[in-house]
């Protein structure tokens, strides 16, 4: 078995990637050894570095090769082709009634840098690393992960692609067909067309949502957004938000989702509901900062305002649903991704904080 692995390690948050060797620890019963083709970059990647012990690897959007499995493992064997999704602890009673996105682990999985028991997957000259980032940390070669986050899928569809699906694009998608299941005619307003809101925009307008408004800052974005689906779209800058969307829609929306972690936008996201309307919230501006908002906008409008976590999706079923429809030109998500050599993630990065990228995915082979 692969004993090391190249990795892009982080020292200080917000700090430059650097590539270094890291030791690989052996495998338990029930875990998998991916090597890595290929990695998303999120934005969940950047912000999360301020709640982790550092030096850490990050990466939560793995795809790539099943090189060796541990003893127990029953579901996939070495040459398999994976995408690695998140994490879930496979005991607690809501990933026992099929409902691991709502895990009770998921914070000290995603977020401790370690296994659960506290075990460290990678280490640096002997020394642990925060390597269990989403149980893969996938910046990097090769990933330890449970096998239980692994999903199996064909042969024939680009590293790319596959490792664009398991957290943004899953995300937006999800919360659109899973957590509101938004019907033909249901209006919704986007707010942010990053690749989770236009994941989102593809996702509604399978399903036929319309009137279907898209907001941001950018005209590029606004332009694609109208490509992908939307039936409007208004720039932020251009006044009101709130009433450029009433103009649209005087009842107010059926749905609203706020995907851009800007105070003003859940503002103007509550403000823009029907009575009776869903606002779902799945980024903030920064991990335990707090949003004003008044709870009179909330109960006037008999709202109901959520937290969506992974599109309340089950990644081993939704994401080959996803890839069939991507395939049948239905869910054109290729369109937000841009690669990158993975000794170029440091200009990844950059050009996703811009704005120049969409969807940044490295290439490690």
């Amino acid at each position: 078995m692969v004993t090391t692995a190249t990795a892009a390690v982080v020292h200080e948050p917000q700090g430059t990637f650097t590539l270094q060797q890291v030791e690989l620890d052996d495998l338990r019963p029930d875990e998998v050894l991916v090597r890595n083709q290929a990695s998303g970059i999120c934005h969940t990647d950047l912000v999360a570095q301020r709640m982790m012990t550092l030096p850490a690897v990050m990466g939560h959007e793995g795809a790539g090769v099943v090189e060796a499995v541990g003893r127990s493992v029953q579901r996939v064997r070495p040459g398999d082709r994976v995408i690695v999704s998140y994490p879930w602890c496979g005991a607690c009673p809501q990933c026992m009634e099929g409902k691991p996105y709502y895990c009770s682990e998921h914070m000290p999985l995603g977020f401790g840098g370690t296994r659960l028991d506290g075990s460290g997957t990678m280490k640096h000259n002997g020394s642990q690393l925060s390597g269990a980032f989403f149980q893969q940390s996938s910046f990097a070669t090769h990933s330890i992960t449970p096998e239980r986050d692994v999903v199996p899928v064909r042969d024939d569809c680009a590293a790319e692609r596959l490792a664009a699906l398991p957290c943004g694009v899953q995300t937006g998608a999800g919360s659109i067909l899973n957590t509101f299941r938004v019907g033909a005619r249901d209006s919704l307003v986007v707010f942010g067309a990053g690749g989770v809101g236009l994941s989102a925009v593809m996702a509604a307008r399978l399903v036929g949502a319309a009137p279907l408004v898209v907001v941001d800052i950018i005209p590029e974005r606004l332009e694609l957004a109208l490509e992908l689906g939307a039936t409007h779209v208004l720039d932020a800058r251009n006044g009101p938000v709130a009433e450029q969307i009433s103009e649209i829609l005087p009842q107010g929306a059926d749905y609203t989702y706020e995907t851009s972690g800007n105070e003003q936008a859940l503002e103007d996201a509550i403000a823009s509901l029907k009575t009776g309307g869903q606002c779902g919230i799945v980024i903030a501006p920064h991990f335990g900062e707090k949003y004003p908002f008044s709870p009179t906008e909330v109960f006037k409008r008999a709202a109901c305002l959520r937290g969506i976590i992974q599109g309340s999706s089950v990644p081993n079923t939704f994401l080959p649903r996803l890839l069939e429809l991507n395939r049948a030109g239905r869910f054109p998500y290729e369109r937000l991704i841009r690669t990158y050599a993975f000794e170029d993630i440091n200009q990844a990065v950059e050009d996703f904080n811009v704005g120049r990228a969409i969807k940044p995915v490295l290439l490690m082979s």
